[in-house]
């Protein structure tokens, strides 16, 4: 006797018997789901200012990083000498200034083509858990999605952030550990895909053995991702029918 996996069904309390595997679709956010590039970077310079009481004068490069990585390469580019407190400081204060800015990114900040259907199409689909695996750190990572709309569907108790370490591999793989346990499952790499927009989001996940839709929605090109090994590449989230279909065909399991 199998039990069909379901987040619905395990979170109530109650199983439905029926074969299935237990999949999870983890999103970035920047470019991929949303842009607040305007936002994001009034706000990194309200905290550097805060840190270090000088401005911001040149701001890191964010395609496919982590917050930590930024925030570092940051200080260096406008010669700040770090020392081990300027981390923590420098995401309270990031934190805050995004908190700060909730209006803004709900007027400024856009949802690009396709995102809000093909969240809510995924959602229908049975046996998947979708969340985050993005460089934000976890609270504007939430903010970003709430203001605009897009947490419905999106369980961020089991998404890997940028806060938390700094290879994106490493947060495929506490992202799928964090599933498995919050809803009794154990989420095997190949039912695990990643969403997202750059050549370095594919490389992360291809090195935690997880499935990949890239989407030409950053500054990569289509030729770009595929050349860094991405399984899927779609020019946008428009088509909802085709993001569907690339994570079935993606996390089907494989006949005996």
């Amino acid at each position: 006797m199998h039990v069909r996996w379901c987040p619905s069904a395990v979170l109530a309390g109650s199983y439905v018997q029926e074969t299935a595997m237990p999949r999870l679709v983890l999103w970035n956010i920047d470019h991929t789901l949303v842009d607040v590039g305007k936002v994001t970077r009034e706000a990194y310079a309200e905290a550097f200012e805060r840190v270090t009481g000088r401005p911001l004068v040149r701001l890191a490069a964010t395609a496919g990083r982590t917050e930590s990585e930024i925030i570092f390469e940051t200080l260096a580019f406008n010669d700040v000498v770090t020392t081990e407190d300027h981390l923590p400081a420098f995401i309270s204060a990031l934190a805050d200034a995004f908190t700060a800015r909730k209006g803004a990114v709900r007027k400024e900040g856009r949802v690009l083509p396709g995102a809000r259907e093909a969240l809510t199409a995924v959602s229908r689909l049975r046996d998947v858990v979708q969340s985050v695996l993005t460089g934000s750190i976890q609270p504007n990572a939430i903010t970003k999605l709430k203001a605009l709309g897009l947490d419905k569907h999106l369980d961020f108790e089991v998404g890997g952030y940028g806060s938390e370490t700094y290879p994106k591999a490493a947060l495929v793989e506490l992202a799928r550990t964090r599933a498995g346990e919050r809803y009794g499952g154990v989420i095997a790499e190949a039912a695990t895909v990643l969403v997202a927009d750059s050549p370095r989001d594919v490389q992360a996940a291809r090195i935690a053995h997880a499935k990949t839709i890239a989407v030409a929605t950053g500054t990569a090109t289509e030729a770009e991702l595929r050349g860094a090994g991405a399984d899927v590449v779609l020019p946008t989230l428009a088509e909802t029918d085709d993001v569907v279909a690339a994570i079935q065909d993606l996390t089907r399991a494989p006949r005996a």
